[in-house]
Parts: structure tokens; C-alpha cells; sequence
């Protein structure tokens, strides 16, 4: 357990640095900073640190996959967090009209973040020992992932209508 927290505490630094950087160069280029370029390298480094902080992730999910009562705990949780995503999904569904503008990007950001969750599922899943952790995360995995197939099918259905484009 000690190697997982040196692990967190050395991509945390990691991060840091790279957040820090990023800063610096907005800090010199302020109005090259605003345009979309931009936008998509802060994506891009934002998806590299999250892979970053999976990879010590993983290694706790195999350390508490040894302790039932520990790993039993960590999947019903994984089932919670897996049903927040239809719920995510349906708030953004319903759209500004009935819910608060917050409401919605704290939904977007879940879903934006479904693939990472989806890994760490899978992770998991490999790794469960017991019969009833399997079971547990096996649903996660399968909500979590029929949403995200059917988030992409919204997402696609909506380009394919006419005046969309």
C-alpha cells in the first residue's frame, strides 16, 4: 500500500508540473491562449494526467481485491457510481428547460469521464476474487456501459438530423 500512495503522491507531482507549465505558457501567450487549439491541448493534457492517475489506480484495485469485506464495499460502490450515469444522462436529456445550468455540467463532466470509470470497472472486474465482488461490478460495468452506448447513439442520432450540420 505504501508503493500505490508514492505512486499517487509522484503523478500528483507529475501533474503539478504539467498544469504549472501549462499556466506559464498562458500566462506568456494570454491571447493565443483563448482559441480552440488551445482548448484541445488542455483536453488532451487533462486525459493524460487522468491516464496517469490510473495506472497507481490499478494497482490499489489489485492491493484491495485480496479483502473481502474491503472489496465487497469498493463494489457496491462502483454499482452507486454506475448509476449515475443514467441519471447524469437523463438530466442532460431533459436540457435547460428543467434543470439548472450546474446540474447539467456536473452531468456532462460525469459522462465525460464514463471511459475512465469503464477502465477502472474493467480493472476491477479482472481482478475481483470473490463471487458477490465479480457479480457487483459485472452490473456496474453493465450499466456504465449501455449508457455510454446509448449516450453515443443520442449523440449521433441529433448529428444525423437535418439543420444539425
Amino acid at each position: 500500500m505504501k508503493l500505490v500512495a508514492v505512486g499517487y503522491a509522484v503523478v500528483s507531482a507529475v501533474a503539478a508540473a504539467l498544469l504549472f507549465g501549462r499556466h506559464l505558457q498562458e500566462l506568456r501567450y494570454p491571447a493565443d491562449a483563448s482559441g480552440g487549439m488551445w482548448a484541445f491541448g488542455d483536453a488532451l493534457l487533462y486525459i493524460f494526467i487522468a491516464g496517469l492517475f490510473m495506472v497507481p489506480t490499478g494497482f490499489l484495485i489489485w492491493a484491495t481485491a485480496q479483502f473481502e469485506a474491503y472489496f465487497t464495499g469498493y463494489s457496491i460502490f462502483l454499482l452507486g457510481l454506475s448509476l449515475s450515469s443514467p441519471v447524469c444522462l437523463i438530466v442532460l436529456y431533459a436540457g435547460e428547460k428543467h434543470v439548472g445550468q450546474a446540474l447539467i455540467n456536473l452531468c456532462f463532466c460525469r459522462l465525460m469521464s464514463s471511459p475512465f470509470i469503464l477502465v477502472g470497472m474493467g480493472i476491477s472486474r479482472l481482478v475481483a476474487r470473490f463471487d458477490r465482488t465479480r457479480r457487483l461490478v459485472g452490473y456496474a460495468l453493465l450499466v456504465e456501459g449501455l449508457t455510454l452506448i446509448i449516450a453515443v447513439a443520442l449523440v449521433i442520432h441529433a448529428l444525423g438530423r437535418p439543420g444539425n450540420h
